[in-house]
């Protein structure tokens, strides 16, 4: 029988994590099949553990269940360790190892897939929620010139700064609310803020995106965001969604289970043909 993955998660019937290891499985010749699993808000661990019982070898962790994997899993690589966050389960017999592929995936497709060196670049990242945490660690290893942690709320932007500086990070980020970037410019900004969900737009100053800028929204799937729309306004040079994320963090993913590390240019190509 063919091993089993899934992709758990609430809501997840529109994830396309299945669609992805479907035509990774056919190109590294690797016999699985992988799932949807819908989890109650308040029965993750246990939607988790029947898949396991019925013989799953591995999940990946979709919102709002990161948090929750961490505690979950008996041992973290260093990645899901320092973002206190787990995208990915494998389970090893009795043992149970969490990972975290979300940042190297959005690190892989800034650098790899579009073109953009983050070495020396000036780095805004939106959000201080699971999704700006799971991101920030690999960002920082990038060796930017500079990472700030943009925020409504000041106080969880300077939380999630301080953990980061406290944990050794070569190029410590710095907190700024909304307001306070306000004469500020950046080569790359980064929406981790869950706004493009609800198509909602955020509070930035003008003047954001120096020439020549990228702009990233984490979210996919869904057009022209009020992030993008917004970024295109202040000239911003590069508009990209997180659908090469999704597909690099996947790849992440299946190397952690498999072994083999799929390529990822038909995959990310056919995606965005339909």
């Amino acid at each position: 029988m063919a091993d089993r993955y899934a992709v758990v998660g609430n809501p997840v019937a529109h994830s396309k994590s299945p669609d992805i290891h479907a035509m990774f499985a056919r190109e590294t010749g690797e016999d699985l099949v992988y799932e949807r699993l819908l989890a109650p808000l308040d029965r993750f661990v246990e939607t988790v553990q029947a898949f396991r019982r019925a013989g799953g070898r591995g999940c990946n962790v979709t919102v709002p269940f990161k948090g929750e994997a961490f505690r979950f899993a008996g041992e973290h690589s260093e990645r899901a360790r320092v973002a206190e966050a787990v995208n990915v389960l494998r389970f090893d017999g009795d043992r149970v190892f969490g990972d975290n592929s979300d940042g190297v995936g959005l690190l892989r497709d800034i650098e790899h897939n579009l073109g953009v060196p983050l070495r020396g670049r000036r780095v805004l990242l939106l959000g201080a929620g699971g999704a700006a945490q799971g991101v920030l660690g690999p960002l920082l290893s990038a060796g930017p010139a500079r990472v700030a942690i943009g925020n409504r709320t000041l106080e969880k932007a300077e939380r999630l700064a301080a953990r980061f500086r406290q944990a050794g990070a070569a190029a410590g980020p710095c907190a700024r609310s909304f307001e306070a970037l306000a004469g500020e410019a950046f080569d790359v900004v980064v929406n981790a803020t869950s706004a493009s969900l609800d198509d909602a737009e955020l509070a930035l100053p003008a003047g954001l995106f120096a020439p020549g800028a990228l702009a990233y929204d984490m979210m996919y799937g869904k057009g022209m965001t009020p992030f993008l729309r917004a970024a295109r306004t202040e000239g911003a040079a590069l508009l990209a969604d997180g659908l090469g994320m999704l597909v690099e963090q996947a790849a992440e993913s299946f190397l952690v289970w498999r072994g083999v590390r799929p390529d990822t240019a038909n995959v990310l190509a056919s995606l965005r043909a339909s």
